[in-house]
């Protein structure tokens, strides 16, 4: 509506100043009828953006009738905002048509002129009208048009990839479920099965000697404490407000191998252990996946053959820790019968660029892990 008032003032404003003819004629056309002309066209405007065709299609009858009155800038002033305004707002197929008729009209009526003015520079003159009234405002939509395509494509990518950064985000929250559920069955699953049998051996020395059921409820005990002590390192780091340096929160190293021997000799297995790795500072993560599959083992050593002999081995050779777990076997023991273990330590192995073999041989059964030295292999 203010678009149509607007251009209707600026239209009567020009008739009444006389600066509004684009041919120089001698017919004498009433002023009425002037502003009756641009009246009608202004009403076209309504219906700019809502039908931009039809709007189109009645300013360019609007625009023909002024045409036989002679013509005048204010209505061609109307009809090349129809113009614009079908161009911008149609569908991509309607506009590519648009775009052809246009050009090809206004090309076909600068020829006409041309040949029939034989005066070139007024032929140059009514050129540059054509141009300004037909191809400018096309060329302007079709510009308008181009810039929001592109911030819509913009827009729909600024969204594909804040879905795909919701994706990713979710992945590793499961990612991260995963590595806690890992980390809580291997932190307290091998205490809790120590703790398990060695009760069980407790009732069963109910009548014995005392010092061997002191020494086996000991070990319970440290499992229980120990178990405990893991937990709430992983329930401190889950809070994230625990000082990284806190001994209280640090991981279990290889260096504390001693206390998986003594649980595991509580359990009832006799155990040899040998840690040969020198000096050497081993990356956080190497270090406790190796300390981790080393606990698992002894568990399913002391769960599935008790009272067996077993021996643990962890050395460096060739720049990689070689970690080797040997029992003997007193049971058949089925290869999927270690579950979640077997499964948990591959896993632990691959994650730091390692791997795990775990399978019968002479002796019995022998886990072994080979994993790198260097945080540049992980």
């Amino acid at each position: 509506m203010r678009t149509a008032l607007a251009y209707f003032a600026c239209g009567c404003l020009f008739y009444s100043t006389g600066v509004y003819a684009l041919i120089s004629t001698d017919r004498a056309v009433p002023l009425g009828w002037r502003v009756a002309v641009l009246g009608l066209g202004c009403v076209t405007l309504l219906w700019r953006s809502s039908r931009p065709l039809l709007a189109l299609g009645v300013g360019l009858a609007v625009t023909a009738v002024d045409a036989r009155l002679g013509g005048s800038i204010p209505v061609l002033l109307v009809a090349g905002d129809l113009l614009y305004c079908a161009t911008l707002y149609t569908s991509r197929r309607i506009n590519r048509i648009l775009v052809g008729l246009v050009a090809a009209t206004a090309l076909i009526t600068m020829g006409i002129v041309a040949v029939v003015v034989r005066d070139w520079r007024v032929a140059l003159v009514y050129s540059t009208q054509i141009a300004l009234f037909m191809l400018v405002p096309v060329w302007w939509a079709m510009t308008v048009r181009q810039q929001r395509e592109a911030a819509e494509a913009e827009r729909a990518r600024s969204a594909q990839l804040a879905r795909i950064a919701e994706l990713d985000r979710r992945a590793a929250v499961v990612g991260e479920r995963a590595r806690m559920a890992r980390d809580l069955h291997d932190a307290i699953a091998g205490n809790l099965s120590a703790i398990a049998i060695q009760s069980e051996a407790v009732l069963s020395l109910a009548d014995g000697d005392p010092a061997t059921v002191r020494t086996v409820l000991q070990s319970v005990r440290d499992n229980s404490v120990r178990s405990l002590a893991e937990m709430r390192a992983m329930i401190g780091l889950l809070r994230a407000d625990t000082d990284p340096a806190d001994p209280h929160t640090a991981p279990p190293r290889l260096r504390d191998l001693d206390a998986l021997v003594e649980s595991a000799r509580a359990g009832g297995l006799t155990v040899v252990a040998r840690n040969d790795f020198g000096e050497l500072d081993l990356p956080a993560a190497v270090d406790l996946a190796a300390y981790r599959i080393v606990q698992e083992a002894l568990t399913n050593a002391v769960k599935y053959a008790p009272g067996a002999c077993a021996s643990v081995d962890v050395r460096e050779v060739a720049g990689r820790i070689v970690v080797t777990v040997t029992n003997e076997r007193t049971e058949t023991i089925a290869a999927d019968g270690l579950g979640t273990g077997l499964w948990s330590m591959r896993e632990r192995a691959e994650l730091v660029g390692g791997t795990v073999a775990a399978g019968p041989d002479d002796v019995g059964w022998t886990v072994r892990a080979e994993l790198p030295t260097r945080g540049a292999e992980l």
